[in-house]
């Protein structure tokens, strides 16, 4: 087995509760998780980071339409870009400070990443993504007339914009990371999926979308022909009959498994579906293993002592 790891972080990562959201905030429990993905580079493993930005992208919509009087709205992919860049920064300089602190001579470099999406894709005609502000529902639908927006009520929190999520086709700064890695230096890369482009007479173009970031984690995880894929979440093993007295821990399943826990309903739509699917998609393009479990429990579950591991 070769020694390259993609790890997706999620939003857990970075934001615990609504109470802890400043980048002071984002910072300190940033620390946590980059500690253990050092465990993990201190052993050989060379790494890639991947991450989730939906709040962040949240803060900056939200920060664009308070100021939208003074200043011009800034447009969801630039908002990609925005956060790829910040919360990069971040991760790279706590997993530079925690290298140097441990005496490893290595570097860490953010990739502002951008992944192709079919211009045609069907989630173009049917957005279905809530992302960014609540609002009234006057003022939604205002927003839907003057911006050509679709807006939908949210689970009776508010009115949000919805919009497409298409499925990722093509990593374009793919071959840059690549001989990073074969340089031996740690990549943070693709932020909440990459900013979503569509190609046009050769150019790239940005659309407004937002990209699952595991499905995304997948595909660049399959490109760098890393060995494990590893997706950080919010529980240490994933579970059939989550959230109940039947509920049940696996410690390891198979791709026929999977799919059969898949057909019984055991994951959620918006949560342990996508996760499931990704893992999926990147053992059937060649992958060894996924290994899905909590940032805190990285280290003993690449040993095999925790965590949910998903095999051929």
């Amino acid at each position: 087995m070769n020694r390259i790891a993609l790890i997706a972080i999620g939003g857990n990562s970075l934001i615990k509760d609504k109470h802890h959201q400043t980048v002071e905030d984002q910072y300190d429990a940033a620390v946590e998780t980059c500690e253990h993905i050092v465990d993990l580079m201190e052993e050989g493993w060379e790494v890639v980071v991947t991450h989730g930005n939906g709040p962040q992208v949240g803060f900056v919509l939200l920060r664009s339409e308070l100021s939208r009087k003074q200043l011009h709205e800034i447009p969801l992919e630039v908002c990609g870009a925005d956060t790829q860049g910040a919360i990069g920064y971040m991760l790279q300089q706590i997993l530079q400070n925690l290298l140097h602190g441990r005496g490893i001579q290595k570097m860490v470099v953010t990739v502002v990443t951008q992944t192709v999406v079919d211009a045609e894709d069907p989630s173009f005609r049917k957005p279905s993504k809530p992302i960014g502000p609540f609002y009234q529902e006057e003022d939604a639908l205002t927003f839907a007339s003057e911006r050509g927006w679709t807006v939908a009520e949210d689970s009776g929190r508010g009115w949000r914009r919805l919009v497409a999520s298409p499925r990722p086709m093509r990593i374009v700064e793919m071959e840059a990371i690549s001989k990073l890695i074969e340089c031996g230096i740690g990549v943070v890369a693709l932020g909440g999926g990459g900013i979503p482009v569509v190609e046009k007479d050769g150019n790239l173009q940005g659309v407004s979308a937002v990209i699952d970031k595991d499905g995304a984690s997948s595909l660049l995880a399959h490109n760098i022909r890393a060995s494990t894929f590893i997706i950080s979440t919010t529980v240490d093993k994933v579970s059939l009959n989550f959230g109940t007295p039947e509920e049940t821990p696996i410690d390891e399943m198979t791709v026929a498994q999977a799919k059969q826990y898949i057909a019984d309903g055991h994951f959620k739509p918006g949560s342990m579906l996508p996760k499931i699917q990704a893992a999926l998609s990147f053992l059937e393009n060649g992958g060894e293993q996924v290994i899905i479990t909590c940032p805190g429990c990285l280290l003993e579950a690449v040993h095999g002592e925790t965590g949910t591991r998903i095999v051929h």
